[in-house]
């Protein structure tokens, strides 16, 4: 029988002696030490933001872009970092808070369980530990204390996903009543991501794409399932015609042979999105379809000359 060895427990400030200099940063650095415990992917981290006359330890997105806030405190748990953690969360207009401690107090325990059962938001406690097997060298072992209810958490999914479908419908239904759309005229409005039309060569279409924060123009290269070659040789084709393009559109164009993917795409970005404010949203759309309408007079005339199958 192979040998087991036996996990001792490290002291934390014999691993990170300072709170923000050493356990901060290297939470920041690897921070899928903590996601791994957690129902969801935290990207887009960052240190010590402002919010009012404070800062927050670490402030991420989730997989939806909304904020969560990480409030950091490598002792007992007290309530001048609860009080933090609230402020932080209302400060940021996050989503989620997560409070990271050595040693949580029951009436905290308590206090974020009340939270989560009175409030929309996430409220995680998070127990931290350092330990080792042996004289290996120290680990960071996170265990969940506090989390949402699972019910809370599927509800709150289906809200959001609920939200982006009826924000993108309507980001949609504009587009298509746009006066210069008219490539897209004769779409339905949808509630995806996407508004695609054929660009007269089938596998090739004109798409409109939008995420929160930003929407875009494209020539979407696919031939369906098995065609990976084909779409990367007609990329290639009109990769020929890459200077007399560019000068036909006034916005930057960029050509993604997506190597790793099977289609390819000639992509124009805008910025804003379905959740910039609506009074926003004709200036944006204005862009948007000014961009398409270049873009697709400067390819139609190239499709002509592609060789197909070949």
């Amino acid at each position: 029988m192979s040998n087991i060895g036996k996990l001792s427990r490290v002291p934390l400030r014999e691993v990170w002696k300072h709170e923000a200099h050493d356990f901060t940063q290297w939470l920041e650095q690897n921070i899928g030490e903590l996601t791994g415990v957690l129902p969801f992917e935290i990207v887009n981290i960052d240190r010590e933001q402002a919010a009012g006359a404070f800062s927050v330890d670490l402030v991420g997105e989730d997989s939806d872009s909304q904020t969560v806030v990480i409030e950091n405190q490598l002792e007992k748990s007290n309530h001048d970092h609860l009080g933090k953690l609230i402020t932080y969360l209302t400060a940021m207009n996050a989503s989620s808070a997560i409070w990271i401690v050595a040693e949580p107090r029951p009436e905290h325990v308590a206090a974020l369980t009340w939270l989560n059962d009175s409030t929309s938001a996430d409220f995680y406690l998070i127990k931290v530990e350092a330990v080792k097997i042996g004289d290996s060298d120290a680990a960071a072992l996170f265990t969940v204390i506090v989390a949402p209810p699972e019910e809370q958490t599927i509800r709150k999914q289906k809200e959001q996903i609920a939200e982006r479908y009826s924000l993108r419908h309507k980001w949609w239904s504009q587009i298509v009543k746009h006066p210069k759309a008219t490539l897209h005229s004769h779409r339905t409005a949808s509630k995806y991501s996407y508004l695609g039309t054929s660009a007269g060569v089938s596998g090739i279409t004109l798409n409109y794409s939008v995420t929160q924060h930003s929407c875009a123009c494209e020539i979407y290269i696919d031939f369906g399932k098995g065609a990976d070659e084909q779409n990367k040789k007609i990329f290639d084709q009109l990769k020929n015609f890459e200077s007399e393009i560019d000068a036909e559109v006034n916005s930057k164009l960029e050509w993604l042979r997506l190597d790793n993917k099977r289609a390819s795409t000639l992509r124009i970005i805008v910025d804003g999105g379905y959740r910039s404010p609506e009074e926003e949203w004709p200036a944006i759309h204005d862009k948007l379809v000014q961009a398409m309408g270049e873009l697709a007079a400067a390819i139609k005339p190239k499709l002509k000359h592609l060789k197909i199958g070949t």
